[in-house]
């Protein structure tokens, strides 16, 4: 993890697995831009270690130690871009298709880049196609989830809203924001929070993004997030409805789902979410989730929500159930320790 002073979802990723190793009771470690990684591999002689493809990520990473360490028995789990993304190139901040960069695909192939390349698109995801076939290596899916540790009910009165949404205002979501969101202030007390929903908090954000990829150290961490972590289940247990949009490719696509579809249920927040295939698998909808298939149904199904409230409660315990049975971080963690057993 380069910085610990994102704002961005890499933030609550981080913590969700670091707080559920600390909690099922493993060391955990942090590598940054800022540690000498021979001193700490060293000293700590990782059974697992996780990190990314990205090139922020790559930078800051001395594959020669890594390879040293998987020689003595660490295994690498790599969080793995598409093969082949659905991301525009103007999107700097985000990595594009992997099948386009050779040098990393040459890396993999002779087995210099890890172990384990995860991710949270479901098998089958069209944007994977092609990884195996070149790599040599399976796609192995890892979902996002929510943190245990830090996601439970806490109301409170300063964050009681009608509809609420936590969340970066990313140009794949802008178009449904703009016709979806921003209209229910008409009717509702609507409370946005999170990056980006300004030009200003937008050029902050690049700035910081230019700050650490430099590893500059005031420019790295000067912006703080807007919400504490457990601001976020105070904001989702007192809100009656809260809101989870994707962007425009998940809907699509439909492969993979955000963090917020597990964390909302967790902290007994009633969640109406735009509809994404994937979430169909993972909640029974209509019993433990909410989903809305196209603009009137949107609306209607916020307007019922609000008008019976009484609605939502069986609803939530359901949500919230599946949750702590099967999308946890502590349950990522089972899968990855499951397979470090089968691999090591």
């Amino acid at each position: 993890m380069p910085s610990l002073s994102t704002i961005y979802a890499g933030r609550t990723i981080y913590y969700g697995y670091k707080h559920a190793f600390e909690d099922l009771g493993h060391t955990f470690y942090t590598l940054t831009s800022d540690d000498n990684q021979e001193e700490l591999f060293e000293k700590v002689n990782p059974d697992i270690f996780i990190s990314s493809l990205s090139d922020y990520n790559l930078k800051f990473l001395d594959l020669k130690i890594l390879n040293n360490a998987r020689k003595k028995g660490t295994k690498a789990f790599m969080s793995t871009h598409a093969w082949k993304s659905p991301m525009s190139k103007i999107r700097i901040n985000e990595p594009y298709s992997l099948s386009g960069q050779k040098a990393k695909v040459s890396k993999i192939k002779n087995h210099q880049l890890g172990d384990v390349f995860f991710n949270p698109m479901e098998q089958g995801d069209e944007r994977m196609e092609g990884f195996q076939k070149e790599t040599g290596y399976p796609h192995t899916t890892i979902l996002l989830a929510a943190d245990k540790t830090i996601l439970y009910p806490e109301p409170q009165q300063k964050y009681r809203a009608d509809i609420s949404f936590i969340g970066t205002y990313l140009p794949e979501k802008r178009k449904f924001i703009e016709e979806y969101v921003f209209p229910l202030r008409k009717h509702y007390n609507l409370r946005l929070y999170g990056q980006d929903w300004t030009s200003l908090e937008r050029l902050k954000g690049f700035a910081q993004k230019i700050g650490q990829y430099f590893n500059i150290p005031y420019l790295k961490s000067f912006q703080k997030a807007q919400l504490a972590l457990k601001e976020e289940r105070q904001v989702y247990s007192s809100s009656t409805i809260c809101i989870n949009i994707h962007e425009e490719y998940q809907r699509r696509i439909g492969g993979d789902c955000n963090e917020r579809t597990f964390k909302i249920p967790l902290c007994d927040g009633f969640e109406i979410t735009d509809d994404v295939a994937c979430i169909h698998k993972y909640f029974k909808e209509g019993k433990e989730i909410i989903i809305a298939k196209d603009a009137t149904d949107w609306f209607e199904k916020i307007a019922y929500f609000f008008k019976n409230p009484e609605k939502r409660l069986p609803i939530i315990r359901a949500g919230k159930k599946r949750v702590l049975q099967d999308h946890t971080y502590h349950n990522r963690i089972e899968q990855m320790i499951a397979i470090y057993n089968k691999i090591a």
